[in-house]
């Protein structure tokens, strides 16, 4: 078992499922649990369809280096889309994603919609399935990117389990969004790592030879950890300049 890899899994895979949980806890609630669970039940089941059948037999039929490569500039894609998010949130220049706050307002929308005489309510189940769908595609990418990063697949799926399992019990025992849970601060961490595998797995795929093998991952993420932390200084400041200009 591959304590890095378990652990990245774990945490890509709790804030996707954060956030769909949002959206079925909202329709559970007004649409009725019946709805929600068949949303998130046939979005998962096809998830997994999709994984097996596309995910990892393909990862043994195309060459590494060409996995290495497209996998790496996807990689660069969502790491630095997440980091950049991330780092604007924290220097003012974007507000911080609240979990209860979208909860509410996805209540106040399944409301609207209202369909009589029907034990599956159209509106919710679709409204769920669209939710765990996207998010879970989200969070299988990421589990199948960091299990081939390791060679460690049943470590990746491993965290994609607990972290799964964790969210749904702790969203069940509380029967609201987590939002305690400090999202931005996953997504910081996510996107860095995302950002430093893209980078390694791109430099690997054009012959780059890291120094000292894998411990440069750890030289990358300082890097762009330290990076990461002086935009948020430097913007936060600009923020605050142009605030008082105004």
């Amino acid at each position: 078992m591959n304590f890095y890899t378990v652990t990245a899994s774990f945490l890509g895979t709790a804030v996707e499922f954060v956030e769909a949980l949002t959206i079925f806890l909202a329709v559970g609630f007004t649409k009725g649990w019946k709805t929600a669970i068949y949303g998130a039940v046939t979005a998962i089941v096809i998830l997994a369809l999709l994984v097996g059948l596309l995910g990892y037999p393909l990862v043994k039929l195309v060459p590494f280096h060409t996995i290495q490569l497209v996998i790496g500039l996807a990689l660069l894609l969502f790491g630095v889309r997440w980091l950049r998010k991330a780092i604007a949130r924290y220097a003012g220049l974007k507000e911080m994603h609240d979990e209860e706050k979208a909860y509410l307002e996805e209540v106040e929308k399944q409301k609207t919609h209202v369909e009589k005489g029907k034990s599956i309510d159209i509106f919710g189940f679709t409204t769920v399935f669209n939710g765990v769908f996207l998010e879970g595609l989200e969070a299988a990418f990421i589990v199948l990117t960091f299990g081939v990063a390791a060679n460690s697949m049943p470590s990746a799926v491993a965290g994609a389990l607990i972290a799964i399992a964790l969210v749904c019990l702790l969203g069940f025992l509380l029967k609201k969004p987590l939002s305690m849970i400090p999202e931005n601060m996953l997504k910081f961490a996510i996107g860095i790592m995302l950002t430093c595998f893209g980078v390694i797995w791109v430099g690997e795929a054009i012959g780059i030879e890291w120094w000292q093998g894998d411990l440069s991952i750890l030289v990358v993420l300082t890097v762009l950890l330290i990076v990461s932390l002086f935009q948020i200084k430097y913007f936060s400041l600009c923020a605050t300049v142009k605030g008082r200009d105004q």
